[in-house]
């Protein structure tokens, strides 16, 4: 799966977990604009992604861990522990 539509299934997700529609982002982007993330046309910028994450109640690498889960067919549980032995063997800046 692309990475921006893996994104947009992801955000979607979230967004009508926590109930919130489209409308619920217009303090910080427009529907129109929602509506071309979750469909796969544009990607967030990592500015944006600070911008959303709040509004789902989440930490903006939770959006990015599951769109990479969701795009590699992978488990968000497989992924984190692939980054958390990458983590270990680079250590921390």
């Amino acid at each position: 799966m692309e990475l921006k539509k893996a994104f947009g299934k992801v955000f979607r997700w979230c967004r009508t977990k926590q109930g919130l529609s489209q409308e619920d982002f217009s303090d910080v982007s427009g529907r129109t604009y929602i509506s071309t993330l979750e469909r796969g046309i544009h990607s967030p910028t990592i500015e944006r992604l600070e911008t959303l994450a709040p509004i789902l109640n989440i930490h903006p690498i939770t959006l990015l861990v599951c769109t990479y889960a969701e795009r590699d067919g992978v488990s968000a549980e497989a992924l984190l522990q692939r980054v958390r032995e990458e983590i270990d063997l680079m250590g921390t800046p």
